[in-house]
């Protein structure tokens, strides 16, 4: 049996579905990743994917290997600069579980028709899938996250900029005692980065109490603006932000806990 292989809607098809996937990979592990990233690292398993494809390699298992494995791995470095490791094989899990969801949406639409042979209409129902598999997500994280969900942030302190990544918890409830101002929690790594190793002058100290420690204080500072990317960017001018000597994040996942109040 042969079939007829049109590269170039080969490619097209890979690519949007490819975009869709780590869009999705991004919105789960809360990547600070561009949309220039995600592009790059479709494009680049677009065309590995044709290569290994049209490549008259002996043997099924070789090419099963190439997919699975080495495509999609470069996919997720090129797209969302995932490191090596324990982070490499949750990201390589989440992309296949949103390759399944999405491809599931797609093929419940697809039995009302034979319309998905039209190119415009596959693309239209691919970006659908997108928007269909986020809200079930964001369904799933609400139902599950117990008040806490990760998104990307950006601090900002003298023209310097730190991106990273945050954690909004509604168990932080620490407030400043005399202003009454919630203040949000940065490791001191973070600082150290934006303020180039040499903290503020102009600091405040708040008591906090925690668990495993019945009371301490937290030097503060008030960062000129904070930008916080949920669906969008949202902007805090002059924030209350307390420095911990600690990481915030066991796993360092997150280097902030934002105050739910912001």
């Amino acid at each position: 049996m042969e079939y007829e292989l049109y590269i170039d809607v080969f490619f097209l098809e890979n690519f949007m579905m490819d975009h869709i996937l780590l869009l999705l990979v991004r919105r789960i592990l809360k990547s600070p990743a561009t949309l220039g990233n995600i592009a790059l690292g479709a494009l680049a398993g677009s065309v590995l994917m044709c290569v290994v494809t049209v490549l008259p390699l002996p043997c099924p298992i070789i090419k099963f290997f190439l997919f699975h494995g080495v495509v999609s791995v470069i996919m997720l470095r090129a797209g969302l600069r995932i490191p090596w490791g324990r982070k490499m094989v949750y990201a390589l899990c989440l992309l296949y579980a949103a390759g399944f969801l999405a491809g599931g949406i797609m093929g419940y639409l697809s039995q009302y028709g034979d319309w998905m042979e039209v190119g415009s209409l596959f693309f239209a129902l691919a970006a659908g899938s997108y928007y269909l598999a986020s809200g079930v997500l964001w369904l799933l994280s609400a139902a599950l996250g117990h008040g806490k969900y990760r998104c990307r942030a950006e601090i900002f302190w003298k023209e310097r900029k730190v991106a990273l990544t945050a954690l909004i918890d509604t168990g932080n409830s620490l407030t400043d005692p005399f202003t009454g101002e919630p203040v949000s929690i940065l490791e001191r790594t973070a600082a150290d980065e934006l303020f180039c190793g040499q903290m503020p002058e102009q600091m405040r100290y708040i008591p906090y109490r925690s668990v495993g420690r019945k009371e301490g204080v937290l030097p503060a500072v008030r960062l000129e603006k904070l930008c916080i990317y949920e669906r969008g960017p949202r902007w805090i001018e002059a924030p209350l932000v307390g420095i911990s000597e600690d990481a915030v994040s066991s796993d360092g996942t997150y280097r902030m806990l934002i105050h739910p109040d912001l």
